[in-house]
């Protein structure tokens, strides 16, 4: 690995932290395998390293365009794991509504119904642990 994309790695690795939080990393690294270690490498350094590091758009801006396209594309899981991340990114429950009713208009009312009821799960796990 050169410098270039070493720095690109560290820096993945500590937004995607920022982000997603250390416990959820810690998981995906230590379910790498031999067979899947490249993909984690890749998302690290792309998806975090390169597009949610970039200037410009708050971790919250990013949040909100993840949101949108995931439940566009379906990707509930995905979806749900983002909703989570909303903690550390500071969009708000607000923010996620805004984006599926686009959802709802550019991409399909199906779409967005899916993703707020997958929001609505994981609301209502948040708010538990909050005040569980």
């Amino acid at each position: 690995m050169d410098d270039v994309t070493k720095n690109r790695y560290r820096t993945g690795v500590e937004v995607r932290r920022s982000v997603l939080g250390s416990p959820h990393v810690d998981r995906a690294e230590d379910a790498a395998t031999d067979f899947d270690r490249p993909f984690q490498q890749l998302i690290t350094e792309a998806a975090w390293g390169t597009v949610w590091a970039r200037p410009g758009w708050s971790k919250r801006e990013r949040s909100i365009v993840t949101l949108a396209l995931l439940a566009a594309l379906g990707h509930d899981e995905e979806v749900a794991m983002h909703v989570r991340a909303t903690a550390n990114t500071g969009a708000s429950r607000d923010d996620i509504c805004e984006a599926f009713l686009h959802v709802a208009i550019y991409a399909g009312v199906p779409a967005a119904n899916r993703a707020f009821k997958i929001a609505k799960e994981v609301f209502a796990q948040m708010d538990e642990a909050d005040h569980g």
